[in-house]
């Protein structure tokens, strides 16, 4: 993503030339001497870039083309998607926020990269509050579908687990019990499990990842959006190989991913704390 004006020097041309023609394009428009981005510009590629220098700004892709037609792109917002699933609009927002795709803020819910990526648009009122719109295909989303289900209570699992999935839990049934209730399956897990409950911290476990790919994680941080994967059989060859495939699959979608081996168990409450502190999360 460029600036108007570089912009304008990849295209060869003048960059008043650029901004009229954007603005007759009803991509952007003049308030107080300060370019602003329209609905219809972002659905053309445009987006607000911050520079800690210059502000905010408008960005393009290099390779917009301004003089060609835009197809049309039929938007929806979250009430429309919750008249859809009979839902309210709050709700289809906490969904999407669990997904990561939005994020809330003081001025509203802000679209994240992977938002962007499952064909979200981010749009501003007046008064400066935030929200974003979809393409309609998004009624059709997989994720966003089983997600909607687990919330109401109706998912089934349709989709065979790896065999060696299967046997791992086949092997070590999840039968101890942790502070909150959460039946997991060895110590090391309970311990985990202890730290985050009792520093307030809200997770999941054995959480299905949202990727195409089937893959469980071991502890989830819907808030923060951080994975904590607990290695402790690393001796065990088929083992060893799911923990490849999984950090490969971390990687691939760039998730935040915190990583837990049987050395640090003994001291767990420190280590753990060091390692959710750098991703912003502070701990007693």
């Amino acid at each position: 993503m460029i600036s108007t004006t570089a912009l304008a020097k990849e295209l060869n041309i003048e960059p008043k030339l650029l901004f009229a023609q954007l603005a007759s394009n009803g991509w952007i428009y003049k308030k107080e001497n300060s370019w602003q981005l329209t609905k219809e510009g972002r659905l053309a590629g445009g987006d607000l870039i911050y520079n800690p220098k210059y502000g905010e700004y408008i960005a393009w892709p290099k390779t917009l083309k301004i003089n060609e037609p835009k197809t049309q792109i039929t938007t929806i917002n979250s009430t429309k998607i919750g008249e859809h699933f009979s839902i309210k609009s709050q709700k289809i927002n906490l969904f999407f926020a669990e997904l990561g795709w939005i994020e809330k803020k003081s001025n509203g819910w802000h679209l994240t990269a992977e938002g962007k990526k499952q064909g979200g648009f981010q749009l501003e009122v007046s008064n400066g509050n935030r929200y974003c719109v979809w393409q309609n295909q998004i009624l059709n989303n997989q994720f966003l579908k089983r997600t909607i289900e687990i919330g109401l209570g109706t998912y089934i699992e349709k989709e065979k687990k790896p065999e060696d999935l299967d046997d791992f839990r086949q092997a070590h049934p999840p039968t101890k019990r942790t502070a909150d209730g959460h039946y997991v399956r060895s110590r090391a897990e309970v311990l985990i499990d202890n730290f985050l409950y009792t520093n307030g911290i809200v997770h999941a476990y054995e959480r299905r990842v949202n990727i195409e790919e089937l893959m469980y994680c071991d502890f989830y941080l819907p808030k923060e959006k951080i994975f904590i994967e607990f290695w402790g059989l690393e001796e065990n060859t088929k083992y060893e190989a799911r923990k490849k495939v999984k950090l490969e699959l971390y990687a691939k979608y760039g998730y935040k991913l915190i990583e837990i081996k049987n050395s640090d168990i003994d001291n767990l409450d420190e280590i753990l704390a060091t390692k959710l502190r750098k991703y912003g999360v502070q701990v007693d």
